[in-house]
């Protein structure tokens, strides 16, 4: 493999370890409220909705290891941590975001019924909101690679003094 192929190998890996994290939470608390059987029939059942954010989530790990290994940005040219930090804040609310109608596993369990019934009924948009927050994650790492970058080039191509 060469060098520049090779620079990618941490983003896709810690985006795959992402996406895995996330379902094993989400197949963990499943099964932790009802059993691992019901836990893979309702990630079946919710497919539609649950691969995309798996995805969405990993791609967001990906991009943020990215940004956070200065992937985007010449050899030469000085690293921005700054870019790191926005592309960080989404990812969790998307995950967060993504998990939040899992509590409804949970709360039973906890003596939390009403809260439970709450969040079962409103399932969809919780989910909806979690794939709309990753692509929005997603859409603002990409902005900000984008921005590093350019900003990036026109510091190494700008004449020393």
């Amino acid at each position: 493999m060469n060098a520049s192929r090779r620079r990618y190998v941490w983003p896709l890996a810690a985006g795959l370890a992402g996406a895995a994290f996330l379902a094993a939470v989400y197949l963990g608390l499943v099964s932790l409220a009802e059993s691992p059987q019901h836990a893979l029939e309702l990630f079946w059942e919710d497919r539609l909705f649950v691969i995309p954010i798996l995805l969405g989530f990993g791609t967001q790990v990906g991009l943020f290891t990215f940004l956070k290994l200065g992937l985007f940005v010449p050899s030469a040219s000085p690293v921005n941590g700054a870019t790191t930090a926005a592309g960080g804040g989404v990812s969790t609310l998307a995950m967060v975001a993504c998990c939040a109608h899992h509590l409804t596993d949970v709360l039973p369990v906890l003596g939390l019924t009403a809260a439970a019934t709450f969040l079962a009924e409103w399932k969809i948009p919780f989910l909806v909101v979690g794939l709309l927050t990753n692509l929005a994650g997603i859409g603002l790492m990409l902005r900000e690679i984008i921005k590093a970058r350019r900003h990036a080039l026109a510091c190494a191509a700008a004449p020393a003094f």
